[in-house]
C-alpha cells in the first residue's frame, strides 16, 4: 500500500524509536461531538509523547492515505466529513476524497504497511446485538487478526454484544489480554466491568509487551489486543447505562438508521442521555489508552 509517513514519524522509525498509531475518527467530528475531539486528540499526543513516543495520526487527505500529519493539517483532520475503513482505503485513494477520517480498520492497516508495531484507539468495533437477523459485525476483528499490530483499547464499545464480541475474537486467534482489568472482567469502553471474564491477565505493559514477543516468536502474524479499563474516577457504571443503551439502540432502529451510521447516532444519544458523562469517560480512556500504548511502544523497542 503506497502510504506516506511524515518526516517525524519516518525519522522515528528509522532511529529504532517507538512510535504510538493514531486514529484520526475519534477526533473529528464523526466520533466525538462538539470541540471534545480536539481535546482527546491534544491529550492522546500529549500522553504518547509523555511516554516517551512518537505519536502517528492516520488519515486520508486529498486521496492520500497518511501516517502522521503536520501541525497546520489537524483542522482538516478534525473537520473530516466522512470516514474510512479498511476496505474504503482504495476507492478513497483512487477518488482523492479531500479529508477522510481513519476507523479502527483502516488505522491499523496503516500502521502495518508504515511498520509501526502499536496502535492507540478509544474501544473498538465489535458484534452488533442484533446481529442474528443483520449480520452487522464490525470489520475490525477480523483486521485485528490479520494486521501484526498490537492494540490497545478500553474494550469493545458497551452497546454492542459483548460476548460474541470476545467469541468472535477467539475464533480469529486474536490473543485478548487484560491490563489492570477490574476484578479480571473485561472493560466494557465507558465502564470498567462488563459481567464477561477477560481471556487473559498481565500486570504491567512490560507484561503485555513479553506476550506480543512471544506470539511472534511462535510465528502468529496477525495483531495482538490489550484492553485496560477507564480510569475509575471517569467510569459510567454500566449497569446504570443498560436501559440508556437500549433506548438509544431503539430510536436508530427506529430511525431505519443501520451500518456505520449507528455508532455516532447512538453515542449522540447516549451522550445526551448522560449529561455528556460518556464524553468525560470517552476523553479519559482516549488519554490513558495512550499512556499504555507507549509503555508497551518503549517496552518492545527496549528489546529490539
Amino acid at each position: 500500500m503506497a502510504v506516506r509517513v511524515s518526516e517525524p514519524v519516518a525519522q522515528a522509525l528509522v532511529d529504532g524509536r517507538p512510535v504510538v498509531a493514531l486514529e484520526s475518527t475519534v477526533f473529528s467530528r464523526l466520533g466525538l461531538p462538539g470541540p471534545a475531539g480536539a481535546e482527546a486528540r491534544r491529550r492522546a499526543y500529549e500522553a504518547v509523547q509523555a511516554g516517551g513516543a512518537v505519536p502517528a495520526l492516520t488519515v486520508v487527505l486529498d486521496g492520500v492515505a497518511r501516517v502522521g500529519v503536520d501541525d497546520e493539517e489537524l483542522a482538516r483532520v478534525l473537520g473530516a466529513e466522512r470516514k474510512v475503513g479498511e476496505r474504503d482505503l482504495p476507492v478513497a485513494v483512487a477518488q482523492r476524497w479531500p479529508a477522510a477520517a481513519t476507523t479502527v480498520s483502516a488505522s491499523l492497516a496503516l500502521a502495518a504497511a508504515a511498520g509501526i508495531a502499536v496502535f492507540a484507539t478509544g474501544g473498538i468495533g465489535g458484534v452488533h446485538r442484533d446481529f442474528a437477523r443483520t449480520g452487522d459485525e464490525s470489520a475490525d476483528l477480523m483486521t485485528l487478526a490479520r494486521h501484526p499490530v498490537v492494540t490497545v483499547c478500553a474494550g469493545a464499545k458497551s452497546f454492542l454484544d459483548l460476548s460474541r464480541t470476545l467469541e468472535r475474537l477467539e475464533t480469529l486467534g486474536v490473543p485478548v489480554v487484560g491490563l489492570e482489568t477490574d476484578q479480571g472482567e473485561f472493560p466494557a469502553f465507558w465502564s470498567r466491568r462488563s459481567g464477561l471474564p477477560v481471556p487473559h491477565q498481565v500486570g504491567t505493559p512490560d507484561e503485555a509487551a513479553a506476550v506480543v514477543r512471544a506470539a511472534r516468536s511462535l510465528g502468529w502474524g496477525g495483531g495482538v489486543l490489550v484492553v485496560t479499563p477507564v480510569p475509575e474516577a471517569d467510569e459510567v457504571p454500566f449497569d446504570e447505562l443498560g436501559p440508556i443503551i437500549d433506548a438509544a439502540l431503539a430510536a436508530a432502529e427506529g430511525a431505519g438508521i443501520t451500518g456505520g451510521a449507528v455508532t455516532p447516532f447512538v453515542i449522540e444519544r447516549i451522550a445526551a442521555a448522560t449529561d455528556r458523562r460518556t464524553v468525560s469517560a470517552n476523553l479519559a480512556l482516549v488519554e490513558h489508552n495512550a499512556t499504555v500504548a507507549a509503555e508497551i511502544a518503549v517496552a518492545l523497542r527496549a528489546d529490539a
